[in-house]
Formats: C-alpha cells, sequence, structure tokens
C-alpha cells in the first residue's frame, strides 16, 4: 500500500492531479493499481483511494476537509464492517440468562416430582443445572472469544484504511511524495511495521 501510494503522490507531485484521471477512472485497467494484486482484491480499499482522488481532481484541496470526509467514510465502513460483531456480542451477553431460565425450568419441573426417590429427583436437578453451565460454557468460552476476534481483525484492518488517509492528507499538506509516505509508515502496527530501509528499498524498487 505504501509503494502504490508513492507511485501515485509521486506522479501528482511531479505532472498534476490531471494525469491520473484515467487511473482512478478504471482502477482495473490500470497500469499502477495491477501491480498490486491484493490490493486491487480490497474493493473498499481501491474506492476509498479513487474517491479521495477524485475529489482532489475537483479542487478540493483542503486537508481539513479532504480529512473529515475521508474521517467520515472510514467510521461508516468500521460501523458496518463490526455488525457481525455486535450481533455476536448480544448473544453472549444473552446465552447466561437463558442457562438460568433453563435452570429454573428445570427446578420447575424437579419439584413437581418431590414424590420421587432421591435418586430420581438427583438425576433431575442435575439436568436443570445442565442448562446454566452451557450457558456459562457457551457465552465465555466459544461465542466471547469469537466475537473478541472478528473486532480485533476489523480493527486491524481499520489501521490499514488510516494508513491511506494519513499519507493522501500528509500529500495534501504539502509534503514531498517520500516524507507522506514515512508519514503512513509511522501509523504502521508494529508488529507488521517495515523498517525506514525496507521502505526504502521497496520505493526503489517502484522506481526502477
Amino acid at each position: 500500500m505504501l509503494c502504490l501510494l508513492f507511485t501515485i503522490t509521486k506522479m501528482i507531485k511531479s505532472k498534476g492531479i490531471l494525469v491520473i484521471e484515467s487511473h482512478i477512472e478504471k482502477p482495473e485497467e490500470s497500469t499502477i493499481f495491477q501491480k498490486y494484486p491484493r490490493i486491487m482484491h480490497d474493493h473498499f480499499a481501491i474506492a476509498f483511494i479513487c474517491d479521495t482522488l477524485r475529489m482532489l481532481s475537483m479542487n478540493l484541496d483542503d486537508p481539513h476537509q479532504v480529512f473529515d470526509t475521508m474521517e467520515s467514510q472510514l467510521e461508516k465502513h468500521h460501523h458496518e464492517a463490526l455488525g457481525p460483531q455486535h450481533a455476536l456480542q448480544t448473544m453472549a451477553d444473552g446465552l447466561p440468562a437463558i442457562g438460568i431460565v433453563a435452570a429454573v425450568l428445570g427446578v420447575i419441573h424437579t419439584m413437581g416430582s418431590v414424590t420421587e426417590p432421591p435418586e430420581v429427583l438427583g438425576g433431575m436437578i442435575g439436568s436443570a443445572l445442565v442448562g446454566t453451565f452451557l450457558g456459562v460454557f457457551l457465552a465465555y468460552l466459544l461465542v466471547g472469544p469469537f466475537q473478541t476476534r472478528i473486532k480485533q481483525v476489523c480493527d486491524e484492518e481499520h489501521q490499514f484504511y488510516l494508513i491511506i488517509r494519513d499519507v493522501l492528507v500528509a500529500h495534501l499538506n504539502g509534503n514531498a511524495p517520500q516524507v507522506s509516505v514515512e508519514i503512513g509508515r509511522g501509523n504502521v502496527p508494529s508488529n507488521v511495521q517495515p523498517t525506514f530501509f525496507e521502505l526504502e528499498e521497496a520505493l526503489n524498487a517502484t522506481t526502477e
């Protein structure tokens, strides 16, 4: 992504915004975007970049306005992406209560059989408590961790898009392409962040 943004901002800096018009209108046919097939599979990332560049081509070059517009798009996308996670969170919150209801129903059923021998009553009470166990087990050991992982994945993807925002806004603020991309690199999560020299080598490879 950083190499792609470097190529785009360098072209704009040297030749003007109109030089990339054909690339952003049909990114699937663009020689620039085709060099990065993994990014091409991320439809939101491509649309996010192209839509922002279209705004620049229409003379919307106020960094603050562009930042606000991009931030609004990112918040909307992130909220929509977290929809499944919110549904699973609601399910995880409700499962213990369902388990309690199952236990209460089991106890009610047991109370209707108080004349039965102790071994029968013990089995019925044990069955009633299985409902509580199952509700807690599913909530805290299955659905809860699953929704947490989904949120982590969505947050990681959101961070990826924030880098696009930061690089393009840095470009609008008049920074050189190398500086804009370095600002973006600084916001890459530490566990996947390339070093300054790794990024420099990658950028040099794009100009060869």
